[in-house]
């Protein structure tokens, strides 16, 4: 399941090299979304998957929705739009797993909310080692990708600290309160929440919308590959795994992103992007390796 979420993941900057020429970032976002909820409706109506219980659960789920749909992918995509380079923006939001190591060794987080849980865990000295050769391997990777200044702007970089702040607080918030739900009808509040939040914006955009295939093709896998199965496999990732290692393989994305974009585009794979997969590889594997039994 790890290695399928990276691959799907790591379209997420092909789609939008395809899709956004041809529309305006929010209102592409809300297009999927609708899309997107749609398609979850007719997968729950037909499978009886049963909605969360209580409130509580429906709020916290809303709030991640608007966090990790709406907080990150507009982020991104309005970046992306307004000139900044995907390697640029890989970059910024790769910094996920470090700010969230960061968050968890300082004030920790339980897996699960409720009474009579175990204290949380601390990330390792070789948690950190792994974390520390992943973004040295992103680093090398992406470097190459830097473009000139024009690209760094107030907007650009304050939209992906956006997004970079966004996913990790999601991330962290779902793991701490959301409690085990289907995937399917947890996916279709968290994208109703984030419908409603960026439907205004949206509305602020006055490109129009090009319906060609290009958009069409971007727009076919925006819903079907990386909400449905991309959204759905981060939600799963989330509720199984320790958070820190969750977010660590967000590392992989860049550098799996890089080959798409080869194999694709032509873009060239340098010496550099070789020895930042292979750094980061590592660095993901010490993060997740499970830690050794101490024997009494």
């Amino acid at each position: 399941m790890p290695a399928v979420f990276v691959l799907i993941w790591s379209t997420g900057f092909i789609v939008a090299k395809f899709g956004l020429p041809y529309a305006p970032p929010l209102t592409f976002l809300v297009l999927r979304y609708a899309f997107s909820i749609a398609c979850f409706l007719v997968w729950i109506r037909f499978s009886h998957a049963h909605w969360p219980r209580g409130r509580a659960q429906w709020q916290h789920l809303a709030l991640t929705g608007v966090l990790m749909h709406a907080g990150y992918l507009g982020g991104v995509w309005v970046a992306v739009k307004s000139g900044m380079g995907s390697g640029l923006a890989a970059l910024v939001v790769g910094l996920q797993p470090v700010i969230t190591a960061l968050w968890l060794s300082w004030a920790g987080s339980p897996s699960q909310s409720g009474p009579g849980k175990a204290p949380p865990a601390q990330v390792t000295l070789r948690q950190w080692a792994g974390l520390a050769l992943g973004l040295g391997g992103l680093l090398l990777v992406v470097a190459r990708k830097f473009g000139s200044g024009s690209e760094v702007t107030a907007l650009t970089l304050g939209c992906t600290v956006v997004a970079l702040l966004s996913i990790t607080a999601g991330t962290l918030y779902q793991k701490r309160f959301v409690q085990p739900t289907d995937v399917r009808t947890a996916n279709a509040v968290q994208l109703i929440a984030a419908l409603l939040v960026t439907l205004p914006f949206s509305l602020l955009e006055t490109e129009a919308i090009v319906w060609n295939s290009e958009f069409i093709g971007a727009m076919a896998w925006s819903v079907l590959a990386l909400t449905l199965g991309g959204s759905s496999l981060l939600y799963l990732l989330i509720q199984r795994g320790a958070a820190t290692a969750v977010t660590s393989l967000l590392y992989l994305v860049p550098p799996t992103t890089a080959a798409m974009a080869w194999l694709l585009f032509g873009e060239a794979i340098t010496a550099a992007t070789v020895v930042g997969t292979a750094l980061t590889a590592v660095g993901v594997s010490l993060v997740v390796r499970p830690a050794k039994r101490q024997v009494r």
